[in-house]
């Protein structure tokens, strides 16, 4: 198992802005558009953008994660998803939210860190 790429899940607060949720993503994607990143996926309550040139180099908007009971701080893509989950349950850690397949197109889980933040762990399909 190897890290494919670390995301930061940035937080926008529902009320951000005339348009709420959607205003503050589309203010995201100006701004971080004027560094180079470009939107690469969008569910509505989640938005990732990503440099063209270096396509790992992501971050991401989330209003709340509307597939899980919690809102992840940071995301982290693997190569094996379920080595993760064994490797972090064998050494003891809190896991917050189990293995699934989410409709989105990744497996995943969640697990606290020793500092209390949410990591989701996923790979895609």
């Amino acid at each position: 198992m190897s890290v494919r790429r670390v995301v930061p899940n940035i937080p926008v607060a529902e009320s951000t802005g005339p348009d709420g949720a959607a205003g503050a993503m589309r203010a995201n994607a100006a701004f971080y558009g004027l560094l180079g990143f470009e939107e690469v996926m969008n569910q509505g309550w989640i938005m990732t953008l990503a440099s063209p040139s270096q396509p790992a180099a992501q971050i991401s908007f989330m209003s709340a994660d509307l597939t899980a009971p919690v809102t992840p701080d940071i995301s982290v893509e693997v190569t094996d998803v379920d080595a993760a989950h064994a490797e972090l349950v064998r050494a003891g850690a809190e896991i917050v939210y189990g293995p699934r397949d989410e409709d989105w197109g990744v497996r995943r889980f969640f697990v606290r860190d020793p500092g209390g933040r949410v990591v989701n762990v996923l790979s895609h399909h």
